[in-house]
């Protein structure tokens, strides 16, 4: 078993940290604080190949394999969560079904364009208000009419929906509630009756924006089917599994940040006559960010590999997602503890790491739901 990373991984790792140390860690508090987007840098994404880590060469992407695409976001959650999850949720979310699931036209449509850098993302819209984890509780109906689809429902807490060119929509297209009544639909965001709430106020992850979609007999061409008619519950089933790995590895990114950040506050404190870092108190909660970071990166990068192996991955992936949120509030947690009551400001970084790391226990699927996922592929797995 070779854990080494290859030489082009290794090269890509370096080129992305030292891109986003320059270009996103300096300002994340800047712009998670006002509630806006790191445009500057991420326009300078588009020719590096970070907006494209999910598409193909040939359509403008970087073509990289799935752990250089972890190890990008990785680094992303490092210098600023807010923008790891805009770029997460464009890559995985926005291009990867159109790569994956596309027509040739399609791609040719819609990706060059969404991995270059532009002022435009691409989103996913799956949560409704009613329908978070429950896929099978989807409301949104598209039905065709003549040549044209025409879609009423509303979506909710969809990312980048209001900086978005396009939103891929799951809607229910066949009566009947089966695996086979909801397709995907590429919907321009410039579509008569599409409206786009303004941005939610949230608790963290001020630099990535999520929105209300509603839908008022918006119509879009037939031809704006994402794959075949009823595969909707399957391509997002698929675009989930991959997601998780960019939410683990957000986890990652951001507990190594704080563990960081803790090691060196905790070397240059002093109390009682000596830096806090001599405490075994101390040492023990900074033993314990290293160790669980260490085993969740082992995690997402053993599940990237297998998707880059064309095996199987769901049960694999939803470990990840568990274990590295979790252990991202964990670990974030203590580094505020470290820092006593200046871990509580604003002032320190730490504060921020913090209210980023909730959310990820939370989106594309709720840690009890994984538990669910890896209960149930368990469960299938060992005979009776």
């Amino acid at each position: 078993m070779d854990f080494a990373l290859n030489e082009e991984q290794r090269m890509w790792r370096k080129a992305v940290h030292d891109f986003v140390a320059q270009e996103v860690q300096p300002y994340a508090a800047e712009f998670s604080e006002h509630g806006e987007l790191n445009w500057p840098a991420l326009r300078k994404m588009g020719p590096m190949g970070i907006l494209g880590i999910t598409a193909p060469e040939a359509y403008g992407g970087s073509g990289v394999d799935a752990i250089c695409a972890a190890i990008a976001i990785e680094e992303l959650g490092w210098a600023d969560g807010g923008t790891a999850l805009t770029v997460a949720a464009h890559t995985g979310l926005g291009c990867a079904p159109i790569a994956n699931f596309g027509s040739e036209a399609q791609k040719q449509k819609y990706l060059p364009r969404a991995v270059s850098g532009g002022s435009r993302l691409a989103a996913l819209a799956l949560t409704e208000p009613g329908a978070g984890s429950d896929l099978q509780g989807v409301r949104t109906r598209a039905e065709l009419d003549g040549g044209t689809w025409v879609i009423n429902g509303s979506k909710a807490w969809i990312t980048n929906a209001g900086d978005a060119d396009y939103i891929l929509t799951l809607a229910v297209t066949r009566p009947g509630g089966d695996s086979d009544a909801m397709s995907m639909l590429i919907v321009p965001t410039d579509t008569p009756g599409l409206h786009v709430a303004p941005h939610e106020k949230k608790m963290g992850l001020g630099s990535c924006h999520s929105n209300a979609v509603t839908y008022e007999n918006v119509r879009v061409p037939a031809e704006n089917l994402l794959g075949d008619q009823g595969r909707g519950l399957q391509q997002t089933l698929r675009t989930l599994d991959g997601g998780r790995i960019s939410i683990a590895a957000i986890s990652v990114g951001i507990a190594q940040a704080a563990m960081e950040t803790a090691v060196r506050y905790a070397k240059e404190r002093q109390t009682f006559g000596t830096p806090i870092a001599e405490h075994q108190a101390i040492q023990w909660m900074l033993a314990d960010a290293a160790t669980e970071i260490h085993a969740a990166r082992l995690m997402v990068y053993h599940t990237a590999w297998l998707k880059d192996q064309g095996l199987p991955f769901t049960k694999q992936g939803a470990m990840a997602k568990l274990f590295a949120s979790e252990m991202g509030e964990r670990v974030t947690r203590n580094a505020i503890q470290i820092h006593g009551g200046y871990g509580y400001s604003r002032e320190y970084p730490v504060e921020r790491m913090y209210r980023d790391a909730r959310l990820m226990s939370i989106g594309e699927g709720t840690s009890e739901v994984q538990r669910m996922v890896i209960a149930r592929k368990l469960l299938a797995e060992i005979a009776s």
